[in-house]
């Protein structure tokens, strides 16, 4: 009895771990149908079995059918490429068959052109060297669109046709023909604010073209004000060739290279970037010498009224307190009592406070000469120093590095020494202005002690 009981304990522990197996695997069915019997457990294990084994069929079926598409599609993809490696192959043979019947049939030009091969290369070479100078000619602004059919029979292999040897010689004379003509023309101008309007051009030769407001220069084939205009009366002769009615004569000029002295006319600075050039220096030196020029014109001038005013009283016996001698005539009258000693200590105590005023601001003048090229060294040593830095920072390469540090150097020697010369004539003219005063002041007070009794002209 204990035995059936062991057995009947052993297969219930045996019948709950299947149920708890097949609960693991098949949540959703035992969770829908819960087993009551042995028997239903037996018969969803079954089931179960069954399902799996048809899943797994199916699996193994549908593997064996896509290994098999794939095989397929791997057996098409190796015949695809069998056949483009076999056209690969094909095409280079043919590739290198047509190379050949290309060299033979060259070398069949060339036998059957003989000397003709070389003219039509002259001709070619010709049309080159034509359509680059057409390119850059002020006749090509009137005449356009020459180049086109040059450019193609420059860049052409194959032989050239009568009327492309015909339009070559052709537009050679016609170059030939307009560059010695002087022609009036409309043609689109590109103005300083790069706008293009169309104006009337006068056009000389291939040399000049130029219109009422100033010279033009080619770019691109389009015509273009110059950024700064030729000085020296150029613009005014361009107007007058611009309204010449064709009666008589008249004047004009022409860049005889062909715009390239017209190009270097803007990239020449002016006056005032010269001396923006001198940087500080230079400024401080054009300060420094309008100083000393005002100053020495205002003292020459006084000095010359003074002796106006002196050579007058010269003549007048009455004595003025406006000039020198008349103020000298006055300490005169004042003490002509004294006796000859003390009279002639007054005259020349009246001579000397004089000369003072006549030689006012002449040493400043002197001083400003003096100083003048010496702050032009200092700005040529400044402006060598920063060459210095240029060439040990990058080289002597590029000259265009170095030509600031140069340009203060020179410009600013150039300007100490403009200050200088003025400066040193106009005090020299007048300290002898002065100088010739005071002789004339010393030797009439001599005259008035020498003489008391005479009238001092």
């Amino acid at each position: 009895m204990s035995m059936k009981k062991t057995m009947l304990g052993g297969l219930a522990i045996t019948i709950l771990l299947a149920c708890f197996g097949i609960a693991t695997l098949v949540p959703n069915a035992m969770a829908a149908t819960q087993p009551e019997t042995i028997e239903d457990v037996l018969r969803a294990m079954q089931g179960e079995r069954r399902a799996v084994t048809r899943e797994n069929q199916e699996r193994e079926d549908r593997f064996r059918r896509e290994q098999a598409t794939q095989e397929s599609e791997l057996n098409r993809l190796r015949r695809e490429v069998t056949a483009a490696e076999e056209e690969a192959s094909r095409l280079e043979n043919l590739r290198a068959q047509l190379d050949r019947e290309l060299e033979e049939l060259r070398a069949t030009l060339s036998e059957r052109q003989g000397e003709f091969g070389e003219l039509f290369g002259v001709a070619r070479a010709a049309a080159a060297d034509l359509n680059e100078n057409l390119a850059d000619s002020l006749i090509s602004t009137q005449l356009t669109d020459r180049g086109e059919a040059l450019s193609r029979m420059a860049q052409s292999g194959s032989l050239p046709t009568i009327e492309e040897l015909e339009y070559l010689w052709f537009t050679m004379l016609q170059e030939a023909s307009e560059q010695g003509k002087v022609i009036r023309y409309e043609a689109p101008v590109i103005r300083g604010d790069n706008q293009s309007v169309n104006e009337t051009v006068v056009r000389i030769g291939p040399f000049t073209a130029f219109t009422e407001r100033g010279f033009l220069i080619p770019r691109d084939g389009t015509l273009r004000y110059l950024v700064r205009q030729p000085g020296g009366g150029g613009v005014r002769a361009a107007r007058d060739v611009f309204n010449f009615d064709g009666s008589g004569v008249t004047r004009g000029m022409i860049d005889p290279s062909l715009g390239a002295l017209l190009g270097m006319v803007v990239e020449t600075p002016n006056l005032q970037e010269r001396i923006a050039q001198g940087r500080g220096i230079g400024y401080a030196i054009i300060i420094v010498a309008a100083f000393g020029i005002l100053l020495a014109l205002f003292r020459w001038l006084m000095l010359s009224i003074t002796a106006m005013r002196v050579r007058a009283q010269m003549k007048s016996s009455t004595p003025s307190k406006g000039n020198p001698l008349g103020r000298i005539m006055l300490a005169y009258e004042e003490n002509r009592t004294e006796d000859l000693e003390t009279l002639q200590m007054r005259l020349d105590d009246a001579v000397l406070r004089e000369l003072p005023r006549l030689e006012s601001g002449l040493n400043i003048v002197k001083v400003l000469a003096a100083i003048a090229p010496l702050m032009g060294l200092l700005g040529t040593v400044i402006g060598m120093i920063v060459t210095f830095q240029a060439i040990t920072l990058f080289g002597t390469g590029d000259p265009k590095l170095m030509a600031g540090g140069i340009s203060q150097a020179l410009v600013t020697t150039v300007l100490g020494l403009i200050a200088a010369i003025p400066l040193l004539l106009l005090h020299a003219f007048a300290s002898g202005t002065a100088r010739r005063l005071g002789q004339v002041l010393e030797q009439q007070s001599i005259s008035l002690v020498a003489e008391p009794d005479t009238d001092p002209r």
